[in-house]
């Protein structure tokens, strides 16, 4: 299985934490999708963003988990679905759980567990994938942007990116 990226520990307790305060605003919401998902990035420290068919929101490749896999073995099995990429469990790096409003789904919160992975292979839109942009998270893409991608996953980026070797 993957391991934890080298976080500095303020980052990933900030994040964990907005997330609880950001639910504990808002109503009570019964329903949450718990996803897997990735932060996938080049060697030109661009972020891969994906768009699926009938929606405008940009967000991370991934999607739900099933009761009998893990977050991990979701990770791999929506990669090979939706980008014909293949991932080992070595290649992915755990980050954190995150939660944000669902971008596409009315009343649902999400519960988006996010691997980092780096990328040096062609990538391929397939199945319920539309479109796929590499954007700068530094730049602040001019596209709409799911809320777990603008809140959580491109500020940790612009993190993540900027105190790399």
């Amino acid at each position: 299985m993957g391991h934890q990226a080298s976080l500095p520990y303020y980052i990933y307790k900030s994040h964990k934490e907005y997330g609880r305060k950001k639910m504990s605003h808002q109503p009570q919401v019964q329903n949450v999708l718990t996803l897997a998902t990735a932060l996938i990035v080049n060697t030109r420290k661009q972020v891969l963003l994906v768009r699926k068919k009938g929606t405008t929101a940009f967000m991370q490749a991934g999607g739900k988990i099933a009761p009998q896999e893990t977050p991990l073995e979701a990770l791999i099995r929506e990669l090979k679905e939706e980008l014909d990429y293949t991932i080992t469990p070595q290649d992915a790096d755990y980050i954190g759980c995150f939660t944000a409003p669902a971008a596409h789904e009315p009343g649902y919160m999400l519960a988006a567990h996010c691997y980092l992975i780096t990328c040096t292979q062609p990538l391929s839109a397939q199945a319920e994938i539309e479109e796929t942009i590499w954007v700068d998270p530094f730049s602040f893409p001019s596209v709409p942007l799911a809320p777990l991608t603008q809140e959580h996953i491109l500020p940790l980026a612009r993190h993540l990116l900027s105190n790399a070797g």
